[in-house]
This record gives structure tokens, C-alpha cells and sequence, in this order.
């Protein structure tokens, strides 16, 4: 059965190695059950119903992409994308989470039309490179201040804007603790470092009384406090429109990025050959309204994957391992709700730094590359915003261009983009 659905020898694997490389990529991208509920609930969302919608949307996702693309990629909700849903749409803009979740929708409805059409890898194609590693670095720099800020390590200073917590107080101290076990495990190349980080402070959180052990094992909690509780004609408001903008850009190019990435580590990217990237991307859209009727936001493509395709995934059986491991996961809602925000500051804090990896990717010598991919970056953390940050890349990129005599390398996506972000500012009110 494997072998027909899989073809496992076509990719020169077994049931076993498929088997191991999804037990390695689930461990890895797990952690997003416990910080996903911790970030969502902030809005008002049930932390309960948040971790089975966390826990169905990977299951759900990563089992689509194995029986519709047959690709060694997990899905999830996205980090970055779920701070953008929580601290700017709702937090910052003031908006209901039942429309956060109707934009959240229509975006997802918008990226399955741009994948069925082909628009998707036009509008990829024409983004420059530069925006596309500071988008990239930016959110991971957004995440970097909400974690210190969970963690108690950076504070609200009226003189200075921030300023550096207690470090004696107990929370920051497990955070701390939490990061280091994380740095050192990876660098030591154990698998699930991120998860044991998460799981060591959360221990020593029970041990000290910062937090509460609830158990481990229950009934799954109840989903319906958040399922089909989007607000779709809600999220038709015109001070939507730009987040909607937000969630289909950051969408597309994390997701793409990501598949791309992986695909080409295990091989399935070959010049002159078909590939699957097309069943890929069809799967990853359709992901994305699945969560968001389920009450997440955005689902896609983890670049945990690597970790499983380094152990020798090659097929969706690895994909399949990941949604049945996810499933199993509905059933430790109680140690998932006994995790305090200090054990999972850390995890969102060195994803961060990871995610800061793509600076190297800027071309600093062409000034009219670098100084729109500075701005996109720093705009993100220091205005709270990822749609500032995007905002603000997409105008200076074109301004710069057109007044340095560049204009014709300006690819019509990017212009289009940066138009719409001008209309933003001009006509919404945020």
C-alpha cells in the first residue's frame, strides 16, 4: 500500500527510513503546540480550543501535502504570521480575532486562486531578492522583541521607550535557562533541541511554582469556541484590506521559500525534470482556509522539514508520520496548558536569531538594495508592525530605483505592491 500511494522505491526509500524522518521533523516543528496557543490566546482566543485547531490544522495539512504532493513536508501554523494575526490585527489595530480569522480566510482564498492561475510564481519572480531576505529577517526580529518582552527581559521604560527587566526575578531566569539549553542541544545537533528547551524550563517552572502542573494526558478539549467562528464579512472592513495584503504576501513567500528549499535538499527540484512543486503549492493554499475554519491562523510549510529530509524523507509517508504524530498530540492538552509563557520565550526567541540568518543574502554594495531591506527590517520590530515593515520596503525599494535612474529594473509585482501600501497609508486609517 505504501509503495503505491509513495512510490518508495522510485525514491530510492523504505517504510522505515520515511518512518524515522517524520518522527525527526515532528520533533523539531513541535513546539509550535504549546507557543502557537500562547501567542493566539493573547487576543482573547480559548487557549484550549486554540491547541486542537493548532494540532488538526498541522494534521491536516501535513496530510494533504503527503496524499496530494507526496512531498516530505510538514505544515502548521506559522510562526510570524500567527505575532501578526495576534499583536498588529488584533492588539495594535483593534480588530475582533473573529475578523482576524475572516482575513485570515479570504487570504487563504486568495493564494488558492494566484497558485490554480500561475500568478503566484510571477509575483515571486518579481519581488527582489533584497526584500525577500529582510522580510524574512524582520519578522524574525518582531518575534525577537516579543519573546524578551514575554520573557520579562525587556520592559516598558517611559524615559527610553524599553529598557532591561529583572534578571533576578524567576521568570526571566528560566527563560534564559530555556535559550541555552535550546542553543546547546542544536549546536549539538539533538534532535527536537527546541522541544526539550521548551519542556526543561517548563519543569523548572513547576518546581519553583511559577507555574502550574496539570497533568499530561486528557480527553482532547473542545474545539468549538473557535470553529467556523470567522467573521467574513467582518474582515471585508476597508482597514482590512491591507492586512489581508499582508497575510497573502507573507504567505506566499514564506511558503514558497520554504518548499522550494527542502524540495531541493532531498532532490525532488531537478532541471528539465516535472516536479511535484505545483501539487505543493495547491496543498500549502488550501491548508491555509482549512485553519482558518478551524480557528488558526495561517498554516504552512515548516522548514523543520529539513531536519527529517536530512534523516532521508523523500515521500509524503514522512508527511503522513507528521499529521498521525500531530493527531496523537490532541491528547496532551493538559501539559500543553501547563507550559508558562517563560518556557516558551525562549524557543520564539532562537527562531528568531535563525530567522536573522537571511541578512547574508542582501546585496550591501548596491545601496538602492540595502537601504530598503534595512528600513523593511527595522520598521518591523520598532513600529510593532509587519505590514509597516513591508510597507515601508516596498515604497523606499521603488523610490529609490526611479530617482537613481533604476526604474526599469522595477518589475510590475513590486510596483503594483508598493502602490497598494501607498493607497494604504493615504485612505485607511489604521
Amino acid at each position: 500500500m505504501f509503495e503505491r500511494l509513495f512510490k518508495l522505491s522510485e525514491h530510492n526509500t523504505s517504510v522505515r527510513t520515511e518512518l524515522v524522518a517524520g518522527l525527526t521533523t515532528f520533533l523539531t516543528m513541535s513546539y509550535i503546540i504549546f507557543v502557537n496557543p500562547d501567542i493566539l490566546s493573547t487576543t482573547g482566543m480559548d487557549r484550549d480550543a486554540i491547541f486542537v485547531a493548532t494540532c488538526i490544522a498541522a494534521a491536516l495539512g501535513s496530510a494533504v501535502m503527503a496524499l496530494v504532493a507526496n512531498w516530505p513536508i510538514g505544515m502548521a501554523p506559522g510562526m510570524g504570521l500567527n505575532a501578526f494575526f495576534a499583536f498588529t490585527v488584533v492588539a495594535a489595530l483593534g480588530f475582533t480575532w473573529q475578523q482576524a480569522l475572516g482575513a485570515v480566510f479570504i487570504s487563504g482564498l486568495i493564494f488558492v486562486f494566484l497558485t490554480v492561475t500561475g500568478v503566484r510564481s510571477w509575483l515571486i519572480e518579481g519581488i527582489p531578492h533584497s526584500l525577500r531576505s529582510a522580510i524574512a529577517t524582520g519578522i524574525g526580529l518582531f518575534l525577537g522583541i516579543i519573546a524578551l518582552k514575554n520573557a520579562g527581559i525587556v520592559v516598558d521604560n517611559p524615559a527610553t521607550l524599553v529598557g532591561l527587566g529583572d534578571l533576578k526575578a524567576t521568570g526571566p531566569l528560566l527563560a534564559i535557562f530555556g535559550f541555552f539549553v535550546i542553543a546547546v542541544l542544536d549546536a549539538l545537533k539533538v534532535r527536537g533541541a527546541i522541544l526539550i528547551g521548551i519542556l526543561a524550563a517548563t519543569v523548572l517552572s513547576w518546581i519553583t511554582g511559577v507555574s502550574e502542573f496539570r497533568g499530561i494526558v486528557s480527553t482532547p478539549p473542545s474545539i468549538a469556541p473557535t470553529f467556523l467562528q470567522l467573521d467574513i464579512v467582518g474582515a471585508l472592513h476597508g482597514g482590512l484590506i491591507h492586512v489581508i495584503l499582508v497575510f497573502v504576501l507573507v504567505e506566499v513567500f514564506d511558503a514558497t521559500g520554504t518548499l522550494i528549499g527542502v524540495a531541493k535538499r532531498a532532490n525532488l527540484i531537478q532541471e528539465g525534470k516535472r516536479s511535484r512543486l505545483g501539487r505543493a503549492l495547491l496543498a500549502d493554499s488550501t491548508a491555509i482556509v482549512a485553519g482558518s475554519l478551524i480557528g488558526t491562523s495561517s498554516t504552512t510549510a515548516y522548514v523543520e522539514s529539513a531536519s527529517g529530509v536530512q534523516a532521508g524523507g523523500r515521500t509524503g509517508l514522512t508527511a503522513l508520520v507528521i499529521a498521525i504524530l500531530f493527531l496523537a498530540s490532541l491528547f496532551i492538552s493538559p501539559l500543553a496548558g501547563s507550559v508558562p509563557t517563560y518556557a516558551t520565550a525562549p524557543a520564539l526567541l532562537y527562531v528568531a536569531g535563525l530567522m536573522m540568518r537571511e541578512l547574508t543574502e542582501v546585496d550591501w554594495d548596491d545601496l538602492t538594495e540595502a537601504a530598503p531591506a534595512a528600513i523593511t527590517a527595522l520598521a518591523m520590530p520598532f513600529t510593532y508592525s509587519i505590514a509597516n515593515g513591508l510597507a515601508f520596503g516596498f515604497i523606499s525599494y521603488v523610490v529609490l530605483k526611479v530617482f537613481t535612474g533604476k526604474w526599469s529594473v522595477i518589475h510590475p509585482a513590486t510596483q503594483i505592491v508598493a502602490t497598494l501600501f501607498v493607497v494604504r497609508f493615504a485612505f485607511f486609517a489604521e
